[in-house]
């Protein structure tokens, strides 16, 4: 006889029942029995095996509200990420892993990269939205301020596709998945509203549109006291700014990608076009100056208080570079774990800081939330997964995505370059979940130490201490510098030290205010590392018989330019009765204020829309416009846009800049301003 199916009275091992009914009489005695004692076994059974039934999610609820609330016992614990067992083994083998390498970074060294560097925004942006407009798979972005309405090329009226939030619109209806990091600012202290950057992307593709689903934006630390009151900070940021796209290249360096960033090599203060202001380059708020008044209600990005045809920007200096190679990965490594630290791209005797943080953002502050699904990784699978933060709770909110989306080994890997190169970073519980790993710090220690010629810095800010009197400074790399300047002093080499930072902290007000306070602080602690007292850099070295001004240099940029504010525009505005600061303002309406399922495409499209103040505004420009030609100097000759260019190293004469009015009044359009320098750089 042939063996029966289990469902057909036989046993699934073949073995045929010879018992026959006696045994199925006792078998049903049995169950009858069973059921009497366990009534509601079949329901326990179907809450059970069935998730989506009403009574199991209200269970996960009631377990996710009760987790929600214990978060508060924090308060008393601050060590609550790292004293379990499981969590304590994790921080060994995350330990094994960083004294395994150079630096002690997370990550080794990586012979074989492409590296590219890109000094100032301009060609940075440009880079990026040719790299973000072949993305097939996947795109990391994380940031200190994201401005969804910056223009990656310019100028904005000719590029209108080129909006940050068009070209990641495109993307994500393409299919692929957009993962956004940013800071979350202290509001009462910083103006960079992080709340409209993540509203706006995620209206980016609503609810059964193209894309829906694909982009997803989180934010951090959580200032919520209900809810996070045992892991708020204050006075911490996460400050890098890097992308990773498809894990094929990566971004990463100094550069956000906001508004005032945007610059060229030049560093051209003026935006005023006597020719037509579809020329002009900074739109609405991109056009700033923070030594006069910082960003203000950036959600309203067409909006500037600033004229241009009375003031100067603050011309910008930033670096940061494209990667391609194997250190690609580690910087999506970085990502996938927190992606909000500080990392640095070490390559050879260069340091350049970065930073890193996703699942530990979720498990942080979105554990509970199904709108954002945990990051798995390849080649960090289990039992690995806990290095890159990822947690299996009984009851997972949001799932599990696992990158790349296509493997590796689909991917170019090994040998793509010449640069042998390391990533490196500043990372701690705070920002990662992790024991404080300060391998930036030790790349730049030891290779400044190591220094037989020169050591070059730029830096937004310069604070760190020699020793352990500066206390609460911890940042040992001054004494970095003091160790090879009094060796070079005693062996009589020649070595040098120079270091570039801001003339002030770019924010805005009057140093004597008392709103000035924090930026008053900054320069205290700047001046108590480099000169004053004698624990300070110069204090130190002198203190051994070095003099100090031998070795160490500082340094910060200025610039100037001519605002082309000529007579024609004085007597367009005249005989228009618009000031040319209206028409600013209605340029950046029009090419800033379409919605991205409408980009404006002509002067005309905007006047269409049917809203009066809209109509009200473009009005303005018109008249204006409409008098260009009225207002022009007969015969004279043409002023240029600006001359930024003359502070550069270059042959031509400022004087031999033609204008299109007196001599006094090309004298009262010159303007100067700190060149802001906004790089972290080590050479």
């Amino acid at each position: 006889m042939a063996a029966l199916g289990p469902g057909q009275g036989g046993h699934k091992d073949g073995h045929v029942n010879t018992d026959g009914a006696a045994e199925s009489s006792s078998s049903h005695t049995h169950n009858l029995v069973e059921r009497l004692k366990h009534p509601f076994h079949e329901i326990k059974e179907h809450v059970t095996h069935h998730e989506h039934h009403h009574l199991h999610d209200l269970k996960v609820e009631l377990i996710q509200k009760k987790h929600k609330l214990g978060k508060l016992g924090n308060i008393f614990n601050p060590n609550h990420r790292h004293d379990e067992e499981h969590e304590r083994e994790t921080d060994e083998k995350r330990t094994r892993v960083c004294e395994s390498h150079r630096f002690q970074s997370f990550a080794p060294e990586r012979p074989g990269n492409d590296i590219k560097w890109y000094v100032d925004g301009r060609d940075y942006c440009y880079a990026v939205s040719i790299a973000l407009e072949r993305a097939k798979e996947s795109i990391y972005i994380a940031d200190w301020w994201l401005s969804p309405e910056l223009f990656l090329r310019r100028p904005p009226y000719y590029n209108q596709e080129w909006r940050l939030d068009q070209v990641l619109k495109r993307r994500a209806e393409a299919g692929v998945k957009i993962f956004v990091m940013v800071y979350k600012e202290v509001e009462a202290a910083l103006t960079c509203n992080s709340a409209h950057t993540k509203d706006a992307l995620r209206a980016l593709c609503p609810e059964g549109s193209p894309g829906h689903g694909n982009i997803y934006v989180i934010r951090h630390p959580d200032h919520n006291i209900l809810e996070n009151a045992g892991d708020m900070t204050f006075y911490w940021a996460h400050h890098e700014k890097f992308m990773v796209i498809d894990y094929d290249i990566a971004f990463i360096g100094g550069i956000d990608l906001c508004f005032g960033r945007w610059d060229s090599h030049q560093h051209p203060m003026a935006d005023v076009h006597p020719a037509g202001i579809v020329n002009e380059i900074w739109p609405g708020q991109d056009w700033n100056n923070n030594r006069i008044m910082d960003f203000q209600n950036v959600q309203d990005w067409k909006s500037n208080e600033l004229s241009k045809a009375d003031y100067g920007r603050m011309p910008w200096h930033d670096v940061a570079m494209g990667v391609i190679g194997d250190c690609v990965y580690d910087i999506a490594e970085h990502f996938v774990l927190v992606s909000i630290s500080s990392r640095v791209l070490y390559i050879q005797d260069h340091a350049y800081s970065s930073n890193q943080r996703w699942n530990f953002i979720k498990r942080d502050k979105y554990k509970r939330d199904k709108r954002f699904p945990w990051l798995t990784l390849e080649g960090r699978e289990a039992p690995d997964e806990d290095l890159i933060g990822v947690q299996r709770p009984r009851h997972p909110v949001g799932g599990y995505i696992h990158h790349p989306v296509n493997p590796l080994e689909s991917k170019k890997v090994g040998n793509q370059g010449t640069v042998h190169a390391q990533v490196v970073r500043s990372s701690c519980d705070w920002s990662s979940g992790i024991l404080t790993e300060h391998s930036i710090q030790n790349a730049y220690s030891e290779v400044i130490r190591q220094a037989k010629h020169y050591v070059y810095i730029e830096n937004q800010f310069f604070i760190t201490a020699t020793g352990e009197n500066q206390a609460p400074v911890q940042n040992t790399i001054g004494k970095a510098i003091v160790d090879a300047c009094v060796r070079a002093g005693h062996e009589g080499r020649k070595f040098r030290v120079i270091v570039l930072i801001p003339a002030i902290p770019g924010f805005a007000g009057d140093l004597r205010e008392d709103a000035a306070i924090g930026t008053r602080a900054i320069m205290d602690y700047q001046y108590k590392s480099i000169i004053r007292g004698e624990d300070s850099i110069f204090g130190q070295i002198a203190a051994q018989g070095v003099d100090p001004k031998n070795h160490v240099f500082f340094f910060n940029l200025r610039s100037y330019d001519r605002l082309n504010k000529t007579p024609a525009i004085t007597r367009q505005e005249e005989a228009s009765g618009v000031k040319y600061q209206d028409v600013q303002r209605a340029q950046a309406h029009e090419v800033m204020g379409q919605s991205v399922d409408r980009p404006a495409s002509s002067s005309s499209s905007s006047s269409d829309s049917g809203d009066e103040e809209s109509q009200r505004i473009i009005d303005q420009k018109r008249k204006f416009e409409a008098k260009r030609d009225e207002a022009a100097s007969k015969g004279s000759a043409t002023s240029a846009d600006s001359i930024a260019h003359h502070a550069m190293l270059t042959d031509s004469k400022v004087s031999d800049e033609p204008w299109d009015g007196e001599p006094e009044e090309e004298k009262q359009n010159f303007v100067q301003e700190e060149l802001y320098i906004h790089a972290k750089a080590g050479v």
